[in-house]
C-alpha cells in the first residue's frame, strides 16, 4: 500500500465463473491480496458472467443482461477488481461499446469501466504494492493471457510481483507475447488449430525449464496444463495470485484438473 493512505477503499472483487467453479482458491488468494494491500474486500452476492462469451459468440441481447447484472452487484464500490485479464477487458472495455447509443445505459457502462482493474494493474498501478506475502524456491515463468497483453497493457506488473516473491527466480519464454490458443471459443470451434498453437507455447515452456507456469489467466492455465499433461510434460501450472499470495497448499491445477481441457 501506499504511504499516506488512511481509507480503505471498498473493493468489489469479481471471483469470474473459472475461478468459482473450477479454482475457488484463486479468489482466496486474491482477497488475500488485496486485504495486504489495504483494501476492504466484499464478493457481490449478485455477480454472475460477465458476458463474455454470449459477447463472444454474438449474442448482444444476453451479453447486455448480464452486464447490467454485473453493474447493479458491483453498484456503490470504489474499484472492481478481477483476476482475469479477459474478464477484466470485458468489463472495462467491452460494456461500454456494449451500450453506444443507448442514453440511458451508456453513461452509467463508462462510469463502472473507470472503477475496473485486472488483479496485478491494482495491485501495481493504484495500491503501489512492492511486497508480497508468498514465497517459492525455483524457477517461474510467467504467461501472458492475450486480453491482458493486448487490450489492458497487462506486462509489467505481474512481473514486478514476481520479483517480490522470496526465493523466485523468474524467467522468460521464448516468443513470450504469443497466443497459447485457447481463446475462449476458438479453442470449442477450431480445436485442431488451438491445440497446434498451444504445443508451439508448450514447446517454448519446455525450452526455458521453469519448475512453475504462473499467468493471470485461469482459461490460458487449463488449456495448457491439459496440453502439457496429454503430451506427459510435468511443469505445473498456477494463477499468480496464488504464488503471491502463498496460497500453494493446493494441487497444481494439472493435477487438480485430471487429464485438462
Amino acid at each position: 500500500m501506499t504511504s499516506g493512505d488512511t481509507k480503505r477503499p471498498r473493493v468489489a472483487l469479481f471471483v469470474t465463473c473459472l475461478v468459482d467453479l473450477m479454482r475457488p482458491s484463486v479468489g482466496f488468494a486474491a482477497a488475500r491480496l488485496l486485504e495486504e494491500a489495504g483494501c476492504e474486500v466484499i464478493v457481490p452476492a449478485a455477480q454472475t458472467c460477465c458476458g463474455q462469451p454470449a459477447y463472444n459468440g454474438g449474442d448482444d441481447a444476453s451479453a447486455r443482461a448480464l452486464a447490467l447484472n454485473t453493474m447493479a452487484a458491483c453498484d456503490g464500490f470504489d474499484y472492481v477488481v478481477a483476476p482475469s485479464g479477459s474478464c477484466a477487458a470485458i468489463l472495462k472495455l467491452h460494456y461500454p461499446r456494449l451500450f453506444a447509443g443507448d442514453a440511458a445505459q451508456e453513461g452509467r457502462a463508462r462510469a463502472f469501466a473507470q472503477r475496473v482493474y485486472e488483479l496485478t494493474s491494482f495491485l501495481v498501478d493504484v495500491r503501489g504494492v512492492a511486497r508480497v506475502p508468498g514465497a517459492f524456491e525455483g524457477r517461474v515463468a510467467c504467461h501472458d493471457g492475450c486480453s491482458g497483453l493486448r487490450e489492458l497493457g497487462v506486462a509489467r506488473q505481474p512481473r514486478a510481483l514476481l520479483e517480490a516473491v522470496a526465493g523466485l527466480e523468474l524467467v522468460e519464454l521464448g516468443d513470450a507475447q504469443a497466443c497459447c490458443g485457447f481463446g475462449g471459443l476458438f479453442a470449442i470451434k477450431y480445436p485442431d488449430i488451438s491445440n497446434a498453437i498451444a504445443a508451439k507455447k508448450t514447446a517454448a515452456i519446455d525450452a526455458a525449464a521453469p519448475a512453475l507456469l504462473v499467468s493471470g489467466e485461469l482459461g490460458c492455465l487449463l488449456h495448457l496444463a491439459g496440453k502439457m499433461q496429454r503430451d506427459g510434460s510435468g511443469v505445473p501450472c498456477r494463477h499468480i495470485a496464488e504464488v503471491l499470495a502463498g496460497e500453494t497448499g493446493e494441487p497444481a491445477i494439472a493435477q487438480a484438473r485430471g487429464s485438462g481441457p
